[in-house]
């Protein structure tokens, strides 16, 4: 007996035969809603219209977008350098500082308005081929200690990053946004020039407003009509900022507090990848395209004082497979006064050996623990062990509360070690 599929079988059969003649698209050929791209130009960001490297309430959006809408930004490297693979510590040495940090926007969202806030979700970050780690002269945790320019040549793609300059070393991709945030309005930006203002005055490390390559230079460069309030952007505020938290990759979501309208959603500075606490003062720095999406959240910002994240799995897939570990506790020689205290005076501090509750000289001692174990146990230079620190350790609070000493660990990915 012939069944149905049987006698149905022919027909079908005809019609696949007769469908082969017409000329249908490839999947791959049907496209989705274009994003909006705001595009780099030029050699640096003084060459870019969409590109600027200071706060100020008053810089002008470069883009609008709706709600729910994806956008690229195209960003440079933090440092808005001519380093290549060719360059050398002495290049380090001539870079100007003052055009940190290069940041893409500001962008308009459309119905946004000063007490609501901004979530901000990480579509995609595409990675440049090129990358670099610095040390940089009288910059980064150790500073005192690592007082010459050293650069390590990053080759980049999806999945690692390799230098001649650290053979043997494979780091992962973990990538995202160093500097993420939104504008502030007049009433925050005065009250951060107040209290960094006093900071500076006090001794501390603070970098308050200089108009010497800063941009837009209308309004914040040396004939700008704002030059004395336009704040730099190596600080994070409560804006965001450059949070350098390596935990906002593909996949989290962001929450500012908008303070303008349109909030200026602004972005750049990416890290191919980032030990936690970037001791060295620098990451994988690298240009990127960044893809995201901003959602409005009406009145949302009441329940924000600064930046807040969230995500699913991510931090799941940021541990490590194999990792080693070392401590750091609040000790010092007597006689020294550590260099980020110096500003307070060493009256009490430098007769001690013992400082108490102070998690900054835990850390740092964490790290140098850290960087005698990469030096004694793998071969590498201090520099090399330093930049290893920067990219590939994590400095993770143990506790707070066993006076005097709280405690840090730095926590090593080993999953680096990789044999060409």
């Amino acid at each position: 007996m012939r069944t149905n599929f049987v006698r149905t079988l022919p027909i079908a059969a005809l019609f696949l035969a007769g469908s082969w003649s017409i000329a249908l698209a490839d999947t791959s050929d049907v496209k989705g809603p274009p994003p909006l791209i705001v595009a780099k130009s030029g050699p640096h960001c003084k060459d870019d219209p969409n590109c600027f490297n200071r706060i100020h309430y008053a810089i002008k959006p470069v883009a609008r977008v709706n709600p729910g809408q994806t956008f690229v930004l195209e960003t440079r490297d933090g440092l808005d350098s001519d380093l290549t693979f060719e360059s050398t510590a002495e290049d380090v040495a001539a870079v100007n500082l003052n055009r940190c940090h290069p940041l893409t926007g500001p962008v308009y969202i459309e119905g946004a308005k000063r007490g609501d806030a901004l979530a901000v979700t990480v579509v995609d970050i595409a990675p440049d081929d090129f990358g670099t780690t610095t040390i940089v002269p009288g910059f980064g945790f150790l500073r005192d200690l690592f007082p010459d320019p050293f650069i390590v040549h990053w080759v980049l793609n999806r999945l690692e990053a390799r230098s001649k300059d650290m053979p043997g070393i494979a780091v992962p991709m973990n990538a995202f946004m160093g500097t993420i945030g939104v504008l502030p309005d007049k009433p925050e930006l005065d009250k951060w020039l107040t209290r960094e203002q006093a900071l500076a005055d006090a001794g501390g490390a603070v970098l308050t407003p200089q108009p010497v390559d800063a941009l837009p230079a209308d309004l914040c460069g040396v004939d700008g009509t704002a030059k004395n309030e336009c704040v730099r952007t190596v600080p994070p505020r409560e804006n965001g900022g450059n949070v350098d938290a390596k935990e906002t990759v593909v996949g989290t979501t962001l929450l500012f507090p908008c303070f303008i309208d349109g909030c200026g959603l602004f972005a750049g500075d990416v890290h191919f990848a980032m030990g936690g606490g970037e001791v060295a003062g620098t990451g994988i720095e690298m240009g990127a395209k960044v893809t995201l999406q901003a959602k409005v959240i009406p009145g949302g910002a009441s329940q924000l004082t600064t930046m807040h994240f969230e995500g699913g799995s991510q931090l799941k897939k940021l541990a490590p497979s194999s990792f080693y570990a070392v401590t750091g506790l609040p000790l010092k020689p007597e006689g020294a006064v550590p260099v980020f205290s110096t500003y307070l005076g060493g009256q009490k501090i430098a007769p001690l050996a013992n400082l108490s509750e102070d998690l900054t000289l835990a850390a740092r001692n964490a790290t140098l623990n850290m960087i005698d174990f990469l030096v004694k146990t793998k071969g590498l230079t201090r520099e090399q062990a330093y930049v290893l620190a920067s990219v590939a350790v994590d400095l993770n609070i143990s506790q707070v509360v066993d006076v005097p000493n709280v405690g840090v660990t730095a926590i090593l990915n080993r999953d680096v070690f990789k044999p060409e």
